[in-house]
């Protein structure tokens, strides 16, 4: 059985496109096309099922047109809408970081090279400008930008991410 610590997100199925079980979907990483990537993975009811891709094609940077192994109808299509499509960790050091989903980096603990362990981040907060690690505290939450410039270093398998944060960022 396949579990989530072995998956990482690159993308979700958007909607039906016509009625033979062809999907659309957007992307973040296109590492399908560039490694020989069998399936996806999609999470179903609570479990990780494997799907083969018969085809796929591109619409534009960031999405496609999407048939799977075993789809072969609109209502089965529409069965998907909005399930994130999972590789699995392998693939991981092929693709870069700027590719990765940032939701992929809840769990992971944040590191500041002056301060220490900041906490582990609990969501990815897409809903500003700027991009934000949200880390619980009690009775508060400290919100870190998530810039590249900040970040040194992703440790994936210790599911880690070092941070330079500029002096007095968490003053504020």
């Amino acid at each position: 059985m396949i579990q989530k610590s072995e998956v990482f997100p690159i993308g979700q199925i958007n909607k039906p496109h016509g009625v033979n079980g062809e999907m659309s979907f957007s992307f973040t990483s296109d590492i399908f096309d560039r490694e020989d990537v069998p399936f996806f993975v999609f999470e179903i009811e609570g479990i990780l099922v494997p799907f083969f891709v018969d085809e796929y094609r591109f619409n534009g940077s960031t999405t496609g047109l999407l048939k799977l192994d075993g789809v072969t109808s609109e209502e089965q299509a529409r069965s998907f809408y909005g399930l994130t499509i999972y590789l699995p960790k392998t693939f991981l050091e092929k693709v870069t970081d700027e590719e990765i989903e940032l939701d992929y980096f809840a769990g992971f603990t944040l590191i500041d090279k002056e301060i220490g362990v900041l906490g582990i981040i609990s969501e990815v907060d897409q809903t500003t400008e700027n991009v934000l690690f949200v880390i619980p505290k009690p009775n508060d939450e400290l919100l870190i930008p998530a810039g590249e410039e900040y970040i040194q270093k992703i440790d994936h398998d210790k599911k880690i991410i070092y941070v330079n944060l500029p002096e007095g960022l968490l003053d504020l």
